[in-house]
Order: structure tokens, then sequence, then C-alpha cells
């Protein structure tokens, strides 16, 4: 049976997290001086004044690493809730969680030899 009662919390807390960013928004926007002048146009690198373009081409392999980096940063976080509860939790996911460890090295295996690892 469905009861509206028991989302309760659910709604409070989608409320008030959809109401404080947009208040802070808001209330900035209001706040905050609007003078633009040639002074606030231009760009700024650490007090002196910028040479050449800003548009540098960067290698495709710096946003691999990184890539690569995040990837195996968030797969490690979902092992963390695993890790906790694995005595509760049985063979079967034990099972489970060892395939996905396999999954990452085959990643990682194939990072490493598809040169994604390598920094210079």
């Amino acid at each position: 049976m469905f009861i509206i009662y028991e989302y309760d919390s659910f709604w409070a807390f989608l409320i008030i997290s959809s109401v404080i960013p947009s208040l802070a928004f808001l209330i900035s926007g209001v706040l905050s001086p609007i003078n633009k002048g040639p002074e606030k146009l231009s760009s700024y690198e650490s007090g002196i004044e910028p040479l050449g373009d800003a548009w540098l081409q960067f290698r495709i392999r710096y946003y691999i690493f990184a890539l690569v980096f995040v990837v195996f940063d968030v797969e490690a976080v979902f092992l963390y809730p695993w890790a906790l509860s694995f005595d509760i939790l049985g063979l079967s996911v034990f099972i489970e969680a060892f395939i996905f460890v396999f999954i990452l090295i085959l990643g990682l295996v194939y990072a490493w030899r598809k040169g994604a690892l390598e920094w210079s």
C-alpha cells in the first residue's frame, strides 16, 4: 500500500536542497555590483598581462590520463561499502565483487597496454 507520509522527509530534503542554492544565487545576484569596465573585461593571470592566445591546444593524453584516474577512483569508492559489510553479505557477493575487481584489472591492463598511463 502506498502511504504518502512515509516520504515526508524525502520531500522536505528535496525542497530544502532546492531552495538553499536558489536563494544563494538570488542573493548574490541582487547584492553583487555590476560595473563592467575595460579592466573588468580584461584577462587576468596572476597580476601579469597575458601573452599570446588563451586558447592553447592540449594533447589528448592528458585528458585520457585524467579520465582513467577518475574511472578507477570512482570504482574504488564502489568497493568501500562492500568492504564494510563483507561479513554480512556472504559468498555470492564476494564472487560478484571478485568479478568486479577482475573487470577493473582488465581495464587497467588495457589502459596500460594502450599507453594511457604513460605521462611523458
